[in-house]
């Protein structure tokens, strides 16, 4: 049955330690005009960095950060780039500049058909590719985008689908969309979707945001200040409570001889698995303390990882 020890903590004086993309919670954007910005983000908390030729960056100097980005590969970096889309001026020389580094992996901007991975993948083999959905159209091919062969991730690019359809910012408005980038990827065989940026400097309204990226499947969120990062990283983990949860379960169940007893027990089985695999994948140590271990009650049904 599942070893629920060892856990091993973090160094708090380590930073700048990245997480394997497929279970990457934050996804700071750095715009790559601004490469003296580049060394403190390789030193912040976000489990991937993604320096941002796209929106980020003036047509006027869009030559420059592209190569202040390869410059900083040419360093021995592997970090990750935002493209601008298929179709624009800049796609193909993107795409030409990088294929001679060693990037860690695309996100493509404006992602509106298969075409739009397969024409990138194909010039940037074995690189993964985070498709960027920000429209209607792509939002209605979003079941195609996913299948594709080369496409490694689904994320929201929210700024422009407002801008795009005229909704607003209420999570209500967003749930029909948010729904069908957590199913899409599901279906698919993807990891879980990666959330839009929250937009400003409150951490109540972070720290909100974050819970509704939770609660629709979503198990990453863009950042766009290497401070949001930490927040997102805790929404987006197990909690304590669900940890807790986990290991209690197993003992419990094998202090009952460890046979299934009903049909709630497998699903339990994996949940708690998945819930112990994270904590262990981000570097979460149980707290010792059993205060109201009698009263917790299992973990959501909305927890997706």
């Amino acid at each position: 049955m599942y070893d629920t020890e060892p856990f091993t903590e973090v160094d708090p004086t380590e930073a700048g330690s990245r997480i394997d993309p497929v279970l990457a919670r934050s996804w700071l954007l750095v715009n790559g005009a601004q490469a003296d910005r580049f060394e403190a983000a390789s030193r912040s908390r976000a489990d991937i960095v993604v320096f941002d030729i796209e929106d980020a960056v003036a047509p006027k100097d869009k030559d420059s950060a592209r190569q202040n980005v390869v410059d900083w590969m040419g360093q021995g970096h592997s970090d990750w780039v935002r493209i601008n889309g298929f179709g624009t001026p800049w796609w193909a020389a993107d795409i030409d500049a990088l294929a001679k580094t060693s990037v860690g992996g695309i996100m493509l901007a404006m992602v509106e058909s298969v075409d739009h991975i397969t024409e990138t993948a194909r010039r940037l083999p074995d690189v993964p590719i985070v498709a960027l959905v920000e429209t209607a159209r792509g939002l209605e091919r979003i079941n195609e985008i996913a299948a594709t062969k080369g496409t490694f991730r689904l994320a929201f690019g929210i700024g422009d689908f407002r801008r795009d359809t005229g909704f607003g910012e209420n999570p209500m408005t967003l749930a029909y969309a948010r729904s069908r980038f957590t199913i899409a990827a599901k279906a698919s065989n993807l990891p879980s979707a990666i959330d839009g940026p929250t937009v400003g400097s409150s951490a109540l309204k972070l720290s909100e945001a974050t819970a509704v990226s939770a609660e629709f499947g979503m198990t990453g969120k863009i950042c766009l200040t290497p401070d949001q990062c930490a927040m997102v990283n805790e929404g987006l983990s197990p909690s304590q409570d669900e940890i807790s949860w986990a290991r209690e379960f197993f003992a419990e169940f094998q202090a009952d001889g460890g046979e299934i007893r009903n049909g709630s027990d497998l699903p339990r089985i994996a949940r708690a698995t998945k819930i112990l695999d994270l904590a262990r994948a981000y570097s979460i140590v149980p707290r010792d303390d059993d205060e109201d271990a009698d009263h917790r009650m299992p973990p959501s049904d909305t927890f997706h990882h």
